[in-house]
C-alpha cells in the first residue's frame, strides 16, 4: 500500500532494505570510485572540462568523484529522468538543463547507471547540439542485458546484472539513495 502522494510506506522500503540484496559494499564502491578518478584525470587532466550531474542519481557518485579529480574543472548540473519515482522508465522529462557554456569544451557526464542508454544517449546529444568540443560519460554501474540501444559509457565504474538496483544514488520509488552500498531488490 501507497503512502499519500503514492510514495511508497515507510515500511515498505524498510522491508525492501531489509530483504535486499548487497552486490557492492561502501568499501568496493568507493575503491571504484578512485579508479574511475584516475582513469578521467589521465584523459581529462589539463583539458578544463566542465563536468555535469545528472541529478538527483548521480548527486552521490559525482561529489565522491569530484573530490578525487585534482586539475582545473567546472561544475554544472542538468535533471533529465525517464523514472520519475517509478520502477520502469518512461518518456524522458527535462527538468533542468545545465546553466554553463558547453561551446569549444570538453564535458563529462557523470550519471549513476548506464541501463537502456536512453536518457543518456538523449543528454549527450543535447550536449553536443551546445557546440561541446567532446563529450564522455561515466557512469557509477553498468547494468548488463540485451535492451540498450548502443549507448556505452567511457568510463564505467561497476557492472551488475539485470535487476533493479538502489543505493549510492540509485532510488528504490525515490527512496533509498543514501544507503551506503549497492543492493539489488528481491523479486525485480
Amino acid at each position: 500500500m501507497a503512502a499519500a502522494g503514492g510514495r511508497p510506506r515507510p515500511d515498505e522500503v524498510e522491508r525492501v532494505l531489509a530483504e535486499a540484496d548487497r552486490l557492492y559494499s561502501r568499501e568496493q564502491v568507493l575503491a571504484a570510485i578512485d579508479r574511475l578518478a584516475a582513469e578521467i584525470t589521465e584523459r581529462l587532466g589539463g583539458s578544463d572540462p566542465v563536468v555535469l550531474c545528472v541529478m538527483n542519481g548521480a548527486l552521490i557518485p559525482a561529489g565522491y568523484l569530484l573530490t578525487r579529480l585534482r586539475f582545473p574543472l567546472q561544475v554544472d548540473y542538468l535533471h533529465a529522468t525517464r523514472y520519475r519515482g517509478a520502477t520502469r522508465g518512461g518518456e524522458l522529462h527535462w527538468r533542468v538543463r545545465p546553466e554553463l557554456g558547453l561551446g569549444g569544451r570538453s564535458v563529462l557526464v557523470v550519471d549513476d547507471i548506464l541501463d537502456e542508454g536512453l536518457t543518456l544517449a538523449a543528454i549527450l546529444e543535447h550536449c553536443r547540439a551546445q557546440g561541446a568540443a567532446e563529450v564522455l560519460s561515466c557512469v557509477l554501474v553498468r547494468k548488463h542485458h540485451d535492451r540498450g540501444n548502443g549507448v556505452e559509457a567511457d568510463f564505467v565504474g561497476l557492472d551488475v546484472g539485470d535487476r533493479y538496483v538502489f543505493g549510492f544514488g540509485m532510488d528504490y520509488k525515490g527512496y533509498l539513495r543514501n544507503a551506503d552500498g549497492i543492493y539489488a531488490v528481491k523479486g525485480l
